[in-house]
């Protein structure tokens, strides 16, 4: 019935981690003990005090109805107090905010509105999977740069110049990165800063939802640096540093006519999001910031673990990341290896070996343009992580 279908959705690729995510969830209801590695979400509950506003909001009954399109006023304006005081975003105000259904929901709707048929997006890769798939939605053509394991998966401003050319609309990456974990340096951003000054109407979008899973001590922002206010694009949530994943907050920054574009498509797509759950985001923005703090020293940890189990897996080579949760290993030492009937010949293989041999699920990092490696997520308990790994590696030694 595919012809029945649109060439839009028949042209669109599945996420690869939803996939993987949906292939665990079957092997589970056969009663198989599966360790998902696969997506990325926090495995903590969200604080006590953010759940207490949500309901909170509930008991007071007057945040049922439809929100303003582009947010609460209030929650607008704390997250521009946000990016002021934290981010050096002295320019943010709250007329630059809107709030979307999650930062996916607001990257779909800065490309919707910057894109026509044929403009070019550079895309810092390994990037996250949707970035390509919403940019094709939206009449654009990904152009991918690529980082590698030995420059720890970050592509440089040289690379970045090397690719503009004058059907180039826009830039995207993301730091803290999903999948690798890289975080760019203020040094790294502001030599691609200087590149973009270079060329009229570029705008870079700057995905910062792992802005508060950082190991570095100092995370930059783009839109911070002298003259970029105007040429960035800053998206940003609750989901990943609030284990907030399932309350669908995300927001940009933006300049004005932008931001006044998003709300416009916002306003025929979906409208205002969530009452209840903006008002859970503003207890979180303003609120408590301990809990989120407890949660990176944890994730710090647990990457510490895992890094030392997957050190000790002949054939895999990986790099420390410096923030988010993900590992992102090379597994090209197994390509073309056999065990029994299964032979694995690329990272969608492996993955598939590894789910199908160890019960483990991991994503190939194919989809997310470096289909060496695979991504494996530590959003998990430390139990959890030491019999993954456990399994991944008996389930390697197979490989011949």
């Amino acid at each position: 019935m595919s012809s029945i279908l649109s060439d839009r959705i028949n042209n669109m690729e599945e996420s690869a981690t939803l996939a993987m995510a949906k292939k665990a969830r079957e092997l589970k209801g056969q009663g198989i003990d599966i360790i998902s590695l696969s997506l990325g979400e926090p495995d903590f509950k969200t604080p006590q005090h953010i759940q207490d506003a949500a309901k909170a909001a509930i008991d007071e009954g007057k945040y049922f109805s439809y929100s303003p399109v582009a947010g609460y006023q209030d929650l607008r304006e704390a997250i521009a107090q946000k990016l002021q005081t934290q981010n050096k975003i002295n320019e943010a105000k709250a007329e630059n905010i809107v709030l979307s259904t999650g930062a996916k929901h607001s990257i779909a709707n800065i490309f919707m509105c910057l894109l026509n048929e044929g403009d070019e997006v550079v895309i810092f890769s390994p990037y996250w999977v949707s970035y390509a798939e919403i940019i094709k939605l939206a009449g654009g053509v990904p152009v991918l740069i690529e980082g590698t394991l030995e420059n720890n998966f970050k592509a440089s401003a040289a690379q970045l110049e090397e690719a503009i050319t004058s059907k180039t609309k826009a830039v995207i990456y993301s730091s803290p990165c999903n999948p690798t974990g890289s975080v760019f340096s203020k040094e790294e951003l502001e030599a691609i800063a200087e590149v973009i000054k270079k060329h009229q109407d570029i705008y870079v979008v700057a995905d910062e939802i792992y802005e508060l899973i950082n190991y570095t001590g100092q995370h930059a922002s783009m839109a911070a640096l002298p003259g970029m206010f105007d040429r960035t694009i800053t998206v940003n949530g609750f989901s990943k540093g609030y284990a907030m994943t399932g309350w669908r907050v995300g927001y940009i920054c933006a300049p004005l006519f932008i931001a006044k574009a998003c709300e416009k498509i916002q306003g025929q797509f979906t409208s205002g999001g969530t009452g209840i759950a903006q008002r859970a985001a503003l207890a979180a923005i303003t609120g408590d910031q301990t809990p989120s703090v407890e949660m990176e020293k944890a994730y710090k940890k647990r990457r510490e673990l895992v890094l030392e189990l997957l050190r000790d897996i002949p054939g895999i080579k990986t790099h420390v990341p410096e923030g988010a949760f993900y590992f992102f290993p090379d597994v090209t030492a197994f390509f073309g290896k056999s065990a029994g009937e299964v032979k694995v010949n690329n990272a969608d293989d492996f993955c598939l070996y590894i789910l199908n041999t160890a019960h483990v699920s991991v994503v190939t990092g194919a989809a997310f343009g470096a289909p060496n490696c695979v991504r494996l997520s530590y959003a998990a308990s430390e139990a959890e992580l030491k019999e993954a790994l456990k399994r991944i590696k008996e389930a390697v030694a197979k490989l011949s």
